[in-house]
């Protein structure tokens, strides 16, 4: 059980990481979206300030049309820079706020290169701006570099119109752009993320880069910071650690902070930014460790339950094939009467049934066979009985025909002879020469008669005889087949 909870709470943590990751993902594509369609915007700004000036040159343009502008426009403010006189710098020669004026590019190098570039009308090349194209530039909220005191954001803009001699740098204040991106943005995620999960204590977005090297985060250009947003008040000295190393992988670890047990996740978001997430490892267990605990309880339940109705669904099965097994010792034993009565809506229950069925088929056949062979002893002997009497009869018939027909011919044989023997002193006369050949002639059929009489009453006589002897040999077939059927019982 320990096992599992370990590893669903692992799954959970893991689960929950995918989630904060997509999310931040989410968010961070969202507020590029909005934040490039307000690039979008003070480009636009920025055009449409160049349209008003009117192709003037810098130091034609005063600070009260740009106030104007400013006002018509809703902007936080319009500067103007100018390539210095020595070539070396480029400064901003024109206002709306009078502590810009003076302020150089120079004092970045990027932002020096960057100036020059887009003078030339080329597309600028600098590290984390929202959006570049020639002769445009627009930067991320950034510190301004000109006021002093307290730190102002604002998000500025740099367009050279074609033509002119100076940039113009319409801004927003940072408040303006946290207003659209507030919303969608990552401590909005967050917030939600921390509502929607107990056990989540702290989500946060670091840079590993400002953790190594704080200084970073004093720089006006790119604005960095150690956390970008969330929360990271739970660090130890472990975390920090982490932070600074060179380049930080994917980490996970338990740890005790304030007496706390928290479940901490380190997850690179991209090569310069981690997410973190401190989890409470008990409230993560406690919900796991509670279903385990039913989960065993029920199954012990789930166990017995289906331990007594198995029991008896099996008994109830085993009862049942004993009645069907009955069945068959007893049809082996010749009982044709023999039945099994299932009826538990199984496919026992259907096996009953078919055997049943079988066993009513078999009794009808084995009585219609019993029946048909008492007949066929009946008649065998009848018949045996009439074929025994018939022999005698024909045994007389035919001896006493036989004898008659042999006197008969004897008779008839002796009366032609003396008829031939009459005419022989005639023979010459033709007529009584053919009487004499017909004489012959009557001679010989009168033996083929007799012997044809004499062959039939043989023949009928060995056929009564063979018909006696079949008669009973079917008498016994049939004695020795209801013999048989004495050991059923119908």
């Amino acid at each position: 059980m320990k096992n599992q909870v370990d590893n669903q709470t692992f799954q959970q943590a893991e689960g929950l990481a995918k989630n904060v990751l997509m999310g931040m993902e989410e968010t961070e594509l969202a507020k590029k979206n909005i934040e490039h369609q307000i690039d979008l915007k003070l480009v636009s700004y920025s055009k449409q300030i160049a349209t008003l000036l009117n192709g003037k040159s810098s130091d034609q343009i005063t600070r009260g049309e740009l106030l104007k502008i400013k006002d018509e426009l809703g902007l936080a403010g319009i500067s103007v820079f100018k390539e210095s006189n020595s070539k070396d710098d480029i400064i901003a020669v024109v206002s709306t706020d009078k502590e810009e004026i003076g302020f150089s590019f120079k004092k970045s190098s990027d932002y020096y290169e960057v100036g020059k570039m887009l003078l030339s009308g080329q597309k600028p090349i600098i590290s984390g701006a929202t959006f570049t194209e020639k002769n445009t530039l627009v930067l991320p909220i950034a510190q301004s570099g000109s006021h002093a005191g307290k730190p102002v954001f604002f998000k500025y803009a740099y367009y050279h119109a074609p033509g002119t001699d100076y940039i113009i740098n319409p801004y927003i204040e940072a408040n303006e752009v946290n207003h659209y991106t507030e919303k969608v943005g990552p401590n909005a995620r967050i917030n939600q993320l921390i509502k929607e999960n107990r056990a989540v204590k702290e989500i946060a977005i670091l840079n590993p880069r400002v953790f190594a090297n704080p200084s970073l985060e004093k720089h006006l250009y790119p604005p960095l910071k150690k956390i970008e947003a969330g929360r990271f008040d739970l660090q130890t000295k472990k975390d920090k650690k982490l932070l600074t190393q060179h380049k930080v992988k994917k980490t996970t670890f338990i740890e005790n902070v304030n007496g706390k047990k928290l479940y901490k996740m380190f997850i690179p978001l991209d090569k310069n930014r981690v997410i973190y997430l401190a989890l409470d490892y008990d409230e993560m267990r406690r919900p796991l460790i509670r279903n385990s605990i039913i989960l065993i309880i029920s199954g012990l339940i789930s166990l017995i339950a289906l331990f007594l109705l198995t029991a008896r669904f099996f008994n109830r099965i085993y009862n049942n094939i004993q009645k069907i097994i009955q069945q068959i010792r007893l049809l082996e034993k010749g009982d044709l009467t023999a039945k099994s009565h299932v009826n538990d809506h199984s496919e026992l229950e259907n096996l009953s049934q078919s055997a049943n069925r079988m066993v009513d088929k078999l009794n009808k056949l084995v009585k219609d066979t019993q029946e048909q062979a008492t007949k066929t002893q009946k008649l065998s002997v009848l018949l045996e009985a009439e074929t025994s009497q018939t022999i005698e009869k024909i045994y007389a018939i035919t001896t006493e025909t036989t004898m008659k027909s042999r006197e008969q011919l004897y008779e008839i044989i002796s009366f032609l002879d003396e008829l031939v023997e009459t005419l022989q002193p005639y023979k010459k006369n033709e007529q009584v020469l053919h009487i004499i050949e017909k004489v012959e002639d009557m001679k010989q059929i009168a033996n083929e008669r007799t012997a044809a009489t004499t062959d039939m009453t043989i023949t009928l006589s060995d056929l009564i005889h063979s018909l006696h002897g079949q008669s009973r040999e079917l008498s016994e077939i049939s004695n020795a087949l209801l013999e048989s059927m004495k050991k059923f019982k119908l």
